[in-house]
């Protein structure tokens, strides 16, 4: 039996953020700071980091940047549900759109969660393990939370040990957004080009 879209797109958009939640409030409550677990040799390592900006450990400076960051995404996110359900209630739209849109719209809202809660939900995690609701509140206020980062994939090292590829550490819903975006772009490109000029005419 074939689902409907928007059964589709809530299937999609649910399991990608329990999953995402789960293995970052897991993060939290079980590693400090810095910590790492090498899982398949020195290749890919649970490493705990926290980021206070965009995706893949990129930064956006200053209490301000952290902010307009946090509510840019929130609109962004607001825009890709609108759009979709939009989509998602023409017959005419492919499966394959609506899942990739819902990854990317799941994953934002992800990394969205960790910055307006993780902050009033937890303590620091710089020596010590994360509690959860923590006596005298959080480390930080509503919209300031960081993203917690876990996934390392070291491949190519130099002769020092030193990462070249891939540097980065980001999470589930970091890959989620990646995914959605290279799917549409690879696959599903001709469907948005036609939708748009069907709108614009």
């Amino acid at each position: 039996m074939k689902i409907p879209s928007g059964k589709l797109a809530v299937i999609i958009i649910t399991a990608v953020l329990l999953i995402d939640q789960s293995v970052k409030i897991w993060i939290k409550t079980h590693m400090i700071l810095n910590q790492e677990i090498p899982l398949l040799g020195d290749w890919f390592i649970i490493h705990f980091t926290e980021n206070p900006g965009m995706a893949f450990g990129l930064t956006l400076g200053g209490e301000w940047g952290k902010l307009l960051l946090t509510l840019f995404r929130i609109a962004l996110v607001g825009y890709i549900g609108f759009y979709l359900i939009k989509l998602s209630r023409r017959p005419s739209t492919p499966r394959g759109a609506i899942a990739g849109l819902s990854l990317i719209l799941a994953g934002a809202a992800g990394n969205i969660i960790d910055s307006l809660f993780y902050g009033i939900l937890f303590s620091p995690s710089y020596g010590q393990i994360a509690a959860f609701l923590p006596e005298g509140g959080g480390y930080a206020s509503f919209l300031h939370g960081k993203v917690v980062d876990m996934l390392y994939f070291p491949l190519i090292k130099d002769t020092a040990g030193n990462p070249l590829f891939f540097r980065p550490i980001f999470n589930i819903a970091d890959t989620a957004i990646t995914t959605g975006i290279f799917y549409l772009l690879l696959f599903q490109r001709p469907f948005f080009a036609s939708h748009k000029l069907k709108i614009e005419n």
